[in-house]
């Protein structure tokens, strides 16, 4: 990943700035200032959060269920950056058509975030609601993931849901979200 300039930087913390302060709900007991302190002490964490903003995540700070802060995807729908990819390699290389560009796991790795499990996916819907029209990918376990499975969430009727599909699908209504921990 490459360095932010100063002018992008400044960008980018206005930006996060302004999100935390419109969203107070999602981090009721912070404030933004120790919260600039964490990334300041980390500054490769900036182009992560670049990259999770460019690609329509709207990042915005979360704490954990465990107490743990993390930045999070945020963005009302998955982020539309992140869409039509299968799950992970494995999956793309036995995909013999109409290949997607991608997979879910190798982007969140290049991008530097991981992506959100069933738990995090259902303590950042107590936070608001999220995939109303659209579904995210999340980690899948192993046993599920040898058998060609793969599970992704989305909220409807007022309620979480969990799926699986074939890891090798994609749709262009599925994305994934990432979590950044700070």
């Amino acid at each position: 990943m490459s360095k932010l300039s100063h002018e992008e930087t400044l960008e980018l913390l206005n930006t996060l700035e302004s999100r935390f302060t419109e969203n107070v709900e999602r981090h009721p007991d912070l404030i933004w200032s120790d919260v600039l302190e964490r990334i300041q002490v980390n500054q490769d964490k900036l182009a992560t959060l670049s990259l999770m903003e460019q690609t329509g995540g709207e990042p915005d700070v979360i704490r954990l269920a465990n107490g743990d802060l993390a930045f999070c995807d945020c963005s009302v729908e998955s982020p539309s950056g992140r869409r039509s990819l299968c799950y992970d390699e494995p999956a793309l290389e036995a995909r013999k058509k109409n290949k997607p560009v991608g997979s879910a796991v190798a982007l969140s790795e290049q991008m530097g975030i991981t992506l959100l499990d069933e738990k995090t996916y259902r303590h950042l819907q107590t936070l608001g609601q999220f995939d109303l029209k659209t579904s995210s990918w999340i980690l899948t376990p192993n046993e599920i993931r040898q058998k060609g499975g793969a599970l992704f969430c989305d909220r409807r009727y007022d309620h979480t849901f969990v799926y699986h599909n074939g890891a090798d699908s994609y749709y262009a209504a599925r994305g994934f979200r990432g979590i950044l921990m700070i």
